[in-house]
């Protein structure tokens, strides 16, 4: 039976599943790791240490500010995946956009309510036992409503279960009350999660409306382009973009995300493409083991990262660019003469993200260099560029070199985001707190930084680990 490259035996693209993962555990471990006492290529390049006080003029980004880009990413890729199996099962059109508008209602949903039943929103500073439990019980009731029932249970069970859920989250919300005295409010929520659930709506409508025609989605972004250059000046684009009918769910700069997305779908389509097609049968594959050429090129993008991130936050600008095209087309030479299929896909991928790379790196000058906040175009492409290259590495690694066990944590919390994401605040720290392990691990690491980075992996570890299981058990949230 042909093995497909990228392709698990169930189908899915177990490369884009690790970079999934890889994002969502770095950007927790990003949130739980020692403010004020690091150094600052571990915080967003913008908030600097000690206090961490937004600074506008610092230029660069951080291995944090590539975390929630390889999300985005991740999110683009997987949207022509999921619509061509329902439109190649036959599915409806109008059925799809039902399917959007019940994602973007459920994204919504948990990105208002898991902000609120976080154990820091609800108490900031020291949070009490209540405080804790409240998070644990906030968490809990996420499972009936997200979790994907049995295809054997009849729909009246399932809707049952749903709505017990959703009764049972709502009824909290109702009691909750927070530091400034008020209860619930549609205004407090995860900016992450309302920034993702306007990018799944718009980038499938979009993709519903071009799926075969990736040059007018181009074309949209030049449109969305010209949109924000605009908005920079007076006038009436101006005013649209400050304005919004539901300021707490939608707003016009959430769109500047779709720089992102929308080169994700085109990558999509070409995996799409190649899981339709024969890639080499085991036994050639296997043959490519002790091609050295596949280990340069799946080092290479690690490489490229590196350097970038380095680079780019020391302001040595023309030297990384040097660097950076000099390994884009060293990757480029090792599959440019292809010899297999494996080339084929890898050749048309490598190239967008060199393509998008280096666009990033010409704009890098434009709006004084590369940065998070305020969101540079820089900023959108070189990110979109790596994120491109570090898949092609865990492509490789993973289906190449069969090396799913080892990246087995990531593969199976990028198959199950919603709960590695809840995680940690709505699980993990409310029970090591409550059974006093994380005053024990704060006290004993507290006088070294590092060693509250070393208690902040072992925690993210922790909820990886847990994750894996459910995964492997079936459990899965699903929006």
């Amino acid at each position: 039976m042909t093995q497909k490259t990228g392709q698990a035996s169930g189908g899915r693209a177990l490369g884009l599943d690790a970079l999934r993962g890889l994002a969502i555990l770095t950007m927790v471990l990003s949130g739980i790791i020692p403010f004020g006492e690091l150094p600052a290529w571990m915080y967003h390049a913008q908030l600097p240490p000690p206090d961490h006080g937004f600074d506008p003029e610092v230029r660069g980004i951080t291995w944090v500010d590539l975390v929630f880009p390889f999300f985005l990413f991740s999110m683009g890729v997987a949207i022509p995946l999921a619509f061509t199996k329902r439109m190649e099962a036959g599915g409806q059109y109008l059925n799809m956009l039902k399917k959007v508008a019940e994602r973007g209602f459920l994204l919504g949903f948990f990105a208002i309510y898991l902000h609120h039943v976080r154990p820091f929103v609800l108490e900031p500073s020291d949070p009490d036992p209540w405080v804790w439990w409240a998070a644990l019980a906030g968490g809990a009731l996420l499972f009936p409503i997200y979790t994907r029932l049995p295809k054997t249970w009849s729909p009246k069970v399932q809707w049952g279960i749903r709505l017990a859920g959703f009764a049972g989250a709502i009824a909290l919300l109702a009691v909750l009350r927070y530091p400034d005295g008020s209860g619930f409010s549609l205004h407090r929520s995860d900016i992450i999660l309302i920034v993702l659930t306007n990018m799944a709506v718009f980038t499938s409508l979009i993709w519903l409306a071009t799926p075969k025609r990736q040059d007018l989605r181009l074309g949209v972004l030049v449109l969305l382009a010209a949109c924000m250059l605009s908005a920079e000046e007076s006038g009436w684009i101006a005013a649209l973009w400050d304005s919004s009918p539901v300021p707490w769910l939608f707003q016009f700069d959430y769109l500047k995300y779709l720089f992102i997305l929308i080169p994700g779908t085109m990558v999509g389509d070409r995996l799409v493409y190649s899981m339709k097609h024969g890639l080499p049968e085991p036994s050639q594959t296997d043959g490519l083991r002790n091609n050295f050429r596949y280990w340069i090129l799946s080092v290479s993008g690690i490489v490229l990262m590196v350097v970038l991130l380095a680079g780019l936050l020391g302001r040595y600008v023309f030297p990384t660019v040097v660097v950076s095209a000099l390994i884009l087309a060293g990757g480029l030479m090792l599959v440019w003469k292809q010899q297999n299929e494996n080339d084929s896909l890898f050749r048309s991928l490598l190239v967008w993200g060199a393509f998008w790379l280096m666009l990033g790196l010409l704009l890098e000058s434009f709006e004084g260099g590369i940065r998070k906040d305020h969101a540079t175009f820089s900023y959108f492409f070189v990110t979109t560029g790596i994120a491109i290259w570090v898949m092609v590495s865990l492509m490789i690694w993973i289906d190449v070199f069969r090396g799913t066990r080892l990246f087995s944590l990531l593969v199976q919390n990028g198959q199950n985001p919603m709960i590695a994401y809840a995680g940690m605040q709505n699980f993990v720290l409310p029970v090591l707190t409550l059974t006093g392990i994380h005053e024990f691990l704060v006290s004993a690491t507290e006088h070294d930084p590092w060693l509250g980075v070393l208690r902040a992996v072992a925690y993210t570890v922790l909820l990886a680990v847990i994750v894996s299981w459910l995964t492997r058990k079936r459990v899965f949230w699903r929006s």
